[in-house]
């Protein structure tokens, strides 16, 4: 601010302006006027989530092969791993509730299974240069850690922790490892998100209670909401965020136990299950 005569006061300072600078992030049009393209960070990185109870949890007979299956893989692909907490979260959980601590702390407890199974993992793919990456700086070197190695590992649950979402029924964290490693093929734009299970992919029951569950080789959200499904082979929050999505809007769930299939769903062949977001074409 400088005085003058003919000028008392002249504002010289400098104002960063901002289409949002004087309006409500809460106003809808605001919110709106926001829906523009998004950079894909890792456009040519594929996501893989290894289930925990379904993979891990079998030991060498089930784990083995799909280990041969990744290090295949990551001969032509750049592979981000993210794993579950399996067996050992249910057992917290289990005890969490009944020492009734709220969801925010169970979701912290999770966390910690799953990594001591990134760990595991990642000490049977180091052989093809895999490596099982700390959470605290997991998300900003990624990219880094990507273009030195063929493929990182990390636990799958999302570091919400003790601010994880309130579920809408009951005390179980919504927000696992399926979820978790979903956001970060969205956030970072991969190519490709593939759920491995220990079925073919998903049913209109429990295909190991009910031999006659029907398959269902694809649908969209919202006939999958309508259908109200008992049970789900995943995160039922992950149609949440499949119906919010604006990069990856389809999502494959497919069997660990034919470890063969990876590699063709990591082409894109419809190996298994196809979960699409709503409008994706």
């Amino acid at each position: 601010m400088t005085e003058s005569r003919d000028n008392p006061m002249v504002d010289r300072r400098h104002h960063v302006r901002s289409p949002l600078m004087r309006e409500s992030l809460l106003d809808k049009q605001v919110m709106a006027s926001t829906e523009t393209p998004v950079v894909r960070m890792l456009p040519d990185c594929h996501v893989i989530k290894v289930g925990g109870r379904s993979i891990i949890d079998g030991g060498k007979p089930s784990t083995y092969p799909l280990v041969e299956a990744i290090g295949a893989a990551l001969t032509t692909n750049k592979l981000i791993i993210g794993t579950g907490g399996g067996i050992r979260s249910r057992h917290v959980f289990s005890i969490g509730i009944d020492l009734g601590l709220p969801a925010g702390v169970l979701a912290q407890l999770a966390i910690a299974d799953a990594l001591g199974n990134a760990h595991m993992l990642g000490t049977l793919l180091a052989p093809y240069g895999v490596v099982a990456i700390p959470p605290e700086i997991f998300g900003h070197l990624l990219p880094l850690f990507i273009q030195a190695a063929p493929g990182v590992v990390f636990n799958g649950d999302p570091p919400f922790s003790l601010w994880e979402h309130p579920p809408a029924l009951g005390r179980i964290p919504p927000h696992r490892s399926d979820a978790g490693a979903y956001l970060l093929a969205e956030c970072f734009g991969c190519a490709t998100m593939t759920l491995i299970k220990d079925v073919d992919g998903l049913y209109d029951r429990d295909p190991k209670e009910h031999p006659n569950a029907r398959f269902i080789d694809e649908i969209t959200v919202a006939e999958l909401r309508e259908r109200k499904l008992p049970t789900l082979p995943f995160d039922r929050a992950l149609l949440d965020l499949l119906e919010r999505a604006r990069l990856v809007t389809c999502v494959q769930i497919i069997n660990g136990l034919e470890p063969d299939r990876l590699e063709r769903a990591l082409r894109g062949e419809h190996v298994g299950t196809l979960l699409r977001k709503d409008d994706a074409s």
